[in-house]
C-alpha cells in the first residue's frame, strides 16, 4: 500500500530554524524508495506505506531529541497522491 504525508515543522527553540528544516528534508530525501517534494510551506513524502510512516517518525523523533520544542503538523493519505498534486 502508497502512502502520501505532508509535513510542515515549525522549530520553536532554534533561532537558525532554517538549517533545522532543511535538514530535516536532507535526511528524508536520504531514504531509498521514499520520493520527497517541498515548496514553501510544507513538504510531501511518498513511498511504500510502511517505509514512509516508520522515516517520517523516526525524523519527527529525531528532531524533538535534538532541537527541543518543534511544533509538526501533518496530514496522512493513503495512496500515492504526488501526481495529482502535480497536476494542480
Amino acid at each position: 500500500m502508497q502512502i502520501s504525508i505532508e509535513l510542515s515543522l515549525y522549530p520553536l527553540a532554534k533561532e537558525q530554524y532554517k538549517s533545522e528544516i532543511w535538514a530535516f528534508i536532507k535526511r528524508l530525501r536520504a531514504v531509498k524508495g521514499l520520493k520527497v517534494i517541498t515548496n514553501g510551506m510544507s513538504t510531501q513524502v511518498f513511498g511504500e506505506y510502511d517505509l514512509a510512516v516508520s522515516s517520517v517518525m523516526s525524523e519527527i523523533k529525531h528532531v524533538h531529541s535534538t532541537t527541543g520544542a518543534a511544533v509538526f503538523v501533518c496530514k496522512f493519505i493513503n495512496g500515492d497522491r504526488s501526481s495529482v498534486e502535480a497536476e494542480q
